[in-house]
C-alpha cells in the first residue's frame, strides 16, 4: 500500500491532499473521476468500469493510485510494467494495456507504462496531476525500473488540424508558440518525447494521435 500527505495551494487556505493506493471500495469515485475528466466526444467505452478497476487492483496494485481531498476522490492514476524497446516504439494504447484491462501486465517489464491520469475539472487549479505523477515517479525509483513511459493525449490539436500538420502541432508545443492542455502539462512534469504516434487511440480531439513521452530514471544505471 501507497499513502503519503501533502499541502497544494490555490487561493486561501492550504488544502490538505492525501495519495494512496485505490482499492475496490473507490470503484465508484473513481468512476466518477473519469466522467468527468473524460467528457465527450470522448470515446464513453474507452472509461473504466468495476471489472477493469478490478483488475488494476489485483495484477498490479503498485500502479493504482488516487489523490483524495476532504474525503473526495478528486483524480487518479494507473500504471502497469511492460517492456519497452526504444528502438520500436510505435503501438496503441488498446495493444499494450490490453484496452485498459492490463491483462498485458508483465511483472518482469522494465518500465512503467500510464494507462491512465484523471483529475476531476474541479480540483485542476491544485495541480494534483502532479502529484500524482510524482508518486508513479517515486515506485520507478523504488523499484529500480528504467523509465516511466505513456502516451500523451493531443486533445488541443483538433483547433488547428486544418492547418497543421500533427508533426508541426508539437513542434509548436514543444517551442511555447501553442499549449496542449495534457502535453504541456507532461512537459511540466518533466515528460520527454519520445515519438509520435499515429492511430494511438481512438480520440477524436486529437484526431487519433499521441506523443509517446517518457521520464527516465536518473538512478538507473
Amino acid at each position: 500500500m501507497y499513502k503519503k500527505q501533502q499541502y497544494v495551494f490555490k487561493d486561501g487556505p492550504p488544502v490538505l491532499a492525501t495519495i494512496r493506493t485505490y482499492t475496490e471500495e473507490d470503484f465508484s469515485g473513481l468512476i466518477e473521476v473519469q466522467r468527468e475528466s473524460f467528457p465527450p466526444p470522448f470515446p464513453p467505452d474507452l472509461l473504466w468500469n468495476e471489472r477493469q478497476l478490478g483488475n488494476h487492483i489485483a495484477f498490479y496494485p503498485e500502479g493504482a493510485i488516487c489523490v483524495e481531498i476532504d474525503g473526495e476522490i478528486a483524480g487518479s492514476m494507473t500504471g502497469m510494467l511492460t517492456k519497452f524497446d526504444p528502438n520500436r516504439p510505435l503501438h496503441t494504447w488498446e495493444q499494450v494495456t490490453d484496452s485498459g484491462s492490463i491483462g498485458t501486465h508483465d511483472p518482469d517489464g522494465e518500465s512503467l507504462y500510464v494507462v491512465d491520469i484523471g483529475i476531476k475539472p474541479k480540483f485542476r487549479k491544485l495541480k494534483l496531476g502532479k502529484l500524482l505523477m510524482e508518486a508513479m515517479y517515486e515506485r520507478v525509483v523504488a523499484d529500480g525500473l528504467e523509465r516511466l513511459v505513456g502516451g500523451g493525449r493531443m486533445p488541443g490539436y483538433h483547433r488547428y488540424a486544418h492547418e497543421l500538420s500533427a508533426e508541426q502541432y508539437i513542434e509548436n508545443v514543444l517551442a511555447g508558440e501553442l499549449r496542449d492542455p495534457v502535453i504541456s502539462f507532461l512537459l511540466s512534469c518533466g515528460r520527454m518525447p519520445v515519438t509520435l504516434v499515429p492511430g494511438y487511440l481512438d480520440d477524436e480531439e486529437s484526431h487519433d494521435y499521441a506523443l509517446l513521452m517518457e521520464w527516465k530514471n536518473p538512478f538507473h544505471l
